[in-house]
């Protein structure tokens, strides 16, 4: 006898025990309801700073360009070249300095990754999606080169 009260004892206690009322879970839903809200206009945003990040990686791709090939036309001794050579890839170049058609490639900037577009030897770099995310490169024109300027993301 003493066994088969321990065991009822036992099964009555597991009956108890059916999850969480119906109250517990409207609770759970509203409190992850509010965090989500409040957390949603944050990453909302990123993707501003994630374009802005992008160009900028851009123009710094662009300056270090800008150098590399200066200095490897430096190097080269001839004044009068109109090409360096940067990882097998000719890179045009007028008095030193990539021209506004060869510094998309001298910085290895993709054309599906960003909108070229060069008039009178100025190239505008823009992001796609919003073209007022752009900075622009001048052509050397003499012996300095004009500074990549990064206009507003």
């Amino acid at each position: 006898m003493q066994f088969k009260q321990a065991s009822l004892s036992h099964s009555s206690s597991l009956r108890g025990q059916g999850g969480f009322t119906l109250i517990e879970l409207i609770v759970v839903i509203v409190i992850l309801g509010i965090l989500a809200a409040t957390a949603l206009p944050k990453f909302a945003d990123m993707s501003g700073d994630a374009r802005r990040a992008k160009m900028q990686g851009a123009r710094g791709s662009v300056q270090s360009a800008v150098a590399i090939a200066r200095a490897q036309w430096l190097v080269n001794g001839d004044t009068a070249a109109t090409k360096v050579v940067l990882e097998s890839t000719d890179i045009a170049v007028l008095n030193g300095y990539p021209t506004a058609v060869s510094i998309a490639t001298a910085a290895g900037l993709d054309a599906n990754d960003y909108k070229l577009t060069t008039v009178d030897g100025v190239v505008t770099i823009a992001e796609p999606k919003k073209a007022t995310c752009a900075f622009t490169y001048t052509a050397a024109t003499g012996a300095v080169s004009g500074a990549p300027t990064l206009g507003n993301c």
